[in-house]
C-alpha cells in the first residue's frame, strides 16, 4: 500500500509530516492493507493565516484493489488531529464496505 501526502500552500509538508500521516494511516488501516493499492491525503488550512477552530482539513482517498476509490474528509484545530479524525472515519468506511463484500454469497456454477 502507497501513502501519498499533499498539502497546500500554508501547511509545511516536510518529511516529519510524512512520516506522522504514514504511521497514522498505517495503524488505522493496518488490517485492511492488503486490500488496499494506495492511500492518498490532502491537508488542507481553510483559514490560511487566519486562526480558528477546526480550520485543518485532511482528506482522505482509499484506492482499493477493484473497486472504485472512497473518500472521508474530517476538520479540526491541528493537522495531526485532522489525520486521526480521517483515519477513524476511513477506517469505518472501509470496514463497512469490504464486510458488506465479505458477507455476499459466492455464486456457485
Amino acid at each position: 500500500m502507497h501513502i501519498q501526502v499533499n498539502t497546500d500552500r500554508n501547511i509545511q509538508g516536510d518529511q516529519r509530516l510524512e512520516e506522522v500521516a504514514e504511521k497514522i494511516v498505517t495503524q488505522a488501516v493496518a488490517n485492511l492493507a492488503p486490500r488496499l493499492t494506495r492511500i492518498e491525503v490532502h491537508l488542507q488550512d481553510e483559514n490560511a493565516q487566519k486562526s480558528g477552530p477546526d480550520d485543518i482539513r485532511c482528506l482522505m482517498e482509499a484506492r482499493p484493489e477493484g473497486l472504485r476509490p472512497m473518500s472521508v474528509t474530517h476538520n479540526d484545530s491541528n493537522v495531526e488531529a485532522a489525520l486521526r479524525g480521517a483515519g477513524r472515519k476511513l477506517k469505518a468506511l472501509l470496514d463497512s464496505e469490504f464486510g458488506k463484500l465479505d458477507r455476499r454469497p459466492n455464486p456457485t456454477r
